[in-house]
């Protein structure tokens, strides 16, 4: 598969994927995958650009080439959702997306003839679902993920006593919240179930269901990757779902959600993941746990078999006049709290209720992306632009978030950077 005189360029470009928080662990299989995406020049390109938002004339300068030539090259990558562009008051300016949630899953979001999806798609099925490297980076590596699961928000009404207090449900926990409150919306294919229809395994549920908002919508609904829809489609989709017992899990989060994905238990890499990584809390959970009543259920099962992470089960009942009965039970440690489980009960013997412990959900990206690059030992790549120059607007924006932080994490970040201007900063908020 490798090839010596191109993978240079296409090393490069996998180094510098790898230093997105989620991280990309180089390997043939990913060279693969870059190989169909990327020509070997735009691999090279690519492979400089910064982490941050810049424009043509800062891609210019990093490749030394003229204004209009970085301009066409930029404009191409993002007719193809490798970068995304975005329209600001000063210009147009481009962000690399990470693999994923990123130009992993735009590459699937629409059928394509440019190129080989079929061959991607068995890469990606390799080296995402079969391989474990690149899943517990994504998932696993660290306490802050990259997604969360949305509660069903029919599920919130069902099974419920009428002494029962009422569930302290938050907007940005409910999915319909960002339907209604972005600017742009955007629905293509599943890349979950696409990718999987490719290698034979994928699913009956429905396929164009997955949505992107804001500004990631906006730049994929130009190119093509993605429908333009409004927020009554938007909520008749989500009404689709919920039908088809699927889990909504989206951006980690609480502002500016930029995907939510409706996902099944058989394809969705983060319900794979889940099940294969439970233990290892893979996606950050809903605030909410099943509540099961035992006098209501009558063990049929169907919990069951809709629980994305298999973290319902049957178990005997303990009737000595029924020896075969059984009930339902849960295992609390790997339940994603999403309510699917509640919608199909027969008896009403389901409903949900509060955890212990409200689930921490990061503000916004910037707040995610901060905490995820302190606890993988990433924290230099945020602040600096591409291992070489420093930008004061970056490192103040960072610092912001850092400031907010608890003691521990920021210890943690002063411990990365080994700077004195930031242990000097820390030290004068604690004062």
């Amino acid at each position: 598969m490798a090839h010596a005189t191109s993978r240079g360029a296409y090393r490069r470009l996998a180094e510098r994927l790898d230093r997105f928080p989620q991280g990309a662990p180089p390997s043939d299989l990913l060279y693969g995958i870059l190989r169909l995406l990327f020509s070997e020049r735009e691999a090279g390109l690519v492979a400089q650009l910064p982490i941050r938002p810049f424009d043509a004339k800062r891609a210019a300068a990093l490749w030394r080439v003229s204004e209009p030539e970085a301009d066409r090259v930029l404009a191409g990558l993002a007719s193809r959702a490798l970068l995304l562009d975005m329209e600001t008051p000063t210009g147009v300016v481009y962000v690399l997306p990470p693999p994923m949630a990123g130009f992993f899953e735009f590459s699937m979001m629409r059928v394509r003839d440019d190129i080989d999806q079929k061959l991607l798609s068995e890469l990606f099925y390799q080296y995402i679902t079969v391989e474990d490297d690149f899943i517990l980076n994504l998932f696993t590596n660290g306490e802050t993920q990259l997604g969360r699961t949305f509660v069903n928000e029919e599920a919130l009404t069902r099974g419920r006593r009428p002494d029962d207090a009422a569930l302290h449900v938050l907007d940005y926990e409910r999915a319909s919240e960002v339907i209604g409150t972005s600017e742009h919306m955007g629905v293509g294919a599943c890349y979950c179930r696409h990718k999987m229809q490719h290698v034979g395994r994928a699913c009956a549920a429905p396929m164009d269901i997955c949505m992107t908002f804001g500004g990631t919508a906006d730049s994929l609904i130009r190119h093509g990757f993605a429908r333009r829809v409004d927020r009554a489609e938007g909520m008749d989709l989500l009404a689709e779902a919920y039908a088809a017992n699927l889990v909504q899990f989206g951006e980690n989060v609480q502002r500016d959600v930029n995907f939510i994905c409706n996902c099944c238990g058989c394809c969705c890499e983060a319900m794979i993941a889940a099940r294969r990584f439970g233990m290892l809390d893979p996606v950050h959970t809903t605030s909410f746990l099943p509540r099961i009543d035992t006098a209501l259920c009558n063990g049929c099962g169907k919990c069951v078999s809709v629980c994305p992470v298999e973290a319902m089960t049957l178990v005997s009942a303990n009737d000595p006049h029924r020896p075969k009965k059984k009930k339902a039970a849960l295992a609390a440690d790997i339940c994603l709290g999403c309510g699917v489980c509640t919608r199909v009960c027969p008896t009403d013997g389901l409903g949900l209720e509060a955890r212990p412990e409200r689930i921490v959900t990061p503000v916004d990206t910037l707040h995610r992306t901060v905490l995820m690059a302190i606890e993988r030992g990433r924290l230099q790549d945020c602040i600096f632009d591409n291992r070489a120059l420093f930008s004061h607007r970056a490192m103040a924006a960072v610092l912001g978030v850092i400031l907010r932080l608890p003691p521990v994490k920021q210890a943690m970040a002063t411990d990365q950077m080994r700077s004195r201007y930031l242990v000097s900063i820390l030290g004068r908020v604690r004062l």
